[in-house]
């Protein structure tokens, strides 16, 4: 692990999975339509979104993926990890109240890269309402090692850690 608590590379194996959840609030719709500037009907129209499909307002589906960012950053691989790629396929809605659980799952390592492959699914209840894969890139203890082996003797962390 690195001194942030996340996982290194070495860390990680095939099968290895963490879940994140988050309810989504009346206030995380408004201010993500605020933040993003996606005001569609949908999200902030009730009476609009009544006349719809989905019979009632429903969460921007980039709302109901950040809880995949979540689970990236905070569960596994944790902190220090840089997300790369994300493909996603937004199978349900998500409405103001449901619970977001995402689920991350190592599929592959690519040790010499720091690189992970993940399935990423998100559920409310028993329903998937998105699901894909991401690539990640994840800190490593052997990068670690041989910057410090590099660094001049007597040197700081913090100018080790400018090397």
């Amino acid at each position: 692990m690195n001194d942030q608590n996340g996982y290194d590379i070495e860390d990680l194996r095939p099968g290895m999975s963490a879940t994140f959840s988050k309810t989504i609030t009346e206030a995380d719709i408004v201010l993500f339509a605020g933040v993003s500037g996606d005001n569609n009907a949908v999200h902030i129209n009730e009476e609009f979104a009544a006349t719809t499909p989905f019979g009632g307002r429903i969460a921007h589906g980039f709302l109901t993926a950040s809880v995949i960012s979540a689970a990236v950053a905070n569960r596994l691989p944790g902190p220090g990890t840089i997300y790369l790629e994300q493909q996603m396929r937004f199978k349900a809605p998500v409405r103001p109240g449901d619970t977001v659980h995402a689920c991350v799952t190592v599929l592959s390592v690519e040790t010499a890269k720091a690189r992970a492959a993940l399935s990423t699914i998100c559920r409310v209840k028993d329903t998937v309402v998105v699901e894909g894969e991401a690539t990640v890139m994840t800190t490593s203890l052997a990068r670690r090692v041989a910057r410090e082996n590099q660094a001049p003797a007597g040197s700081t962390k913090m100018e080790r850690e400018r090397q």
